[in-house]
């Protein structure tokens, strides 16, 4: 869904990235930055209630992180390092910030049941990411889901910030429909996976032109 903006947030981040690139930041300092950022902030806000605080400077973090591809195109230095690092610290960033609110909710929040929701979240989170990688690594594309890293990062700050801001029922809210959004796309996932890798192979030579 919000993948289709990428192209225009690329165009609008590449003079940044060539400025970074010019004052020597490489795009892995970015991701590291990026990704610390946001699981310090997460870590540290959330559990205390500051909900509000803690997305807004999630966010500011979240948006240093996206630049990393733009001073990587900027430097011409895009490896499949850089990728592997920027997807594995994405996962660990998401896991941070659900962390950060499932510890409010058991503790100080005192709200068991969005805490067990907010589980679900990170669980099917590293799920819809793993089917992806592991569909990939078999051959098989697996690019679809009504919900991807952006759709759910934006429900999940915007919920919590509003919280914070104390706009009744919008966090439990924004949690519930992230949890059922990424049921969905687990299930999305799963099928399409199964459709790519089930189809019969064509013979070799053969261009299914009669």
């Amino acid at each position: 869904m919000l993948r289709y903006l990428r192209p225009v947030f690329s165009r609008v981040l590449l003079p940044l990235g060539r400025l970074l690139a010019r004052l020597g930041v490489t795009p892995s300092m970015v991701t590291l930055v990026g990704a610390l950022g946001v699981a310090v902030s997460s870590l540290v806000f959330y559990p205390r209630g500051e909900l509000f605080t803690g997305s807004v400077v999630v966010t500011a973090f979240v948006l240093l992180d996206m630049l990393d591809g733009a001073v990587a195109r900027a430097s011409d230095s895009t490896t499949r390092w850089g990728a592997f690092l920027d997807s594995t610290l994405d996962r660990l960033s998401d896991a941070a910030i659900l962390s950060g609110l499932m510890l409010w909710f058991f503790g100080g929040g005192d709200s068991p049941a969005l805490g067990y929701v907010s589980l679900f979240c990170l669980v099917s989170g590293f799920g819809i990411s793993y089917i992806k990688a592991r569909a990939e690594g078999l051959g098989a594309n697996c690019d679809v889901g009504i919900a991807e890293r952006a759709e759910r990062l934006v429900i999940l700050l915007v919920a919590a910030g509003l919280g914070g801001l104390d706009v009744p029922y919008v966090l439990s809210a924004g949690l519930w429909l992230l949890a059922a959004l990424s049921g969905i796309t687990v299930v999305q996932r799963l099928i399409e996976t199964r459709n790519r890798l089930t189809q019969p192979r064509r013979p070799a030579g053969d261009t299914g032109v009669v």
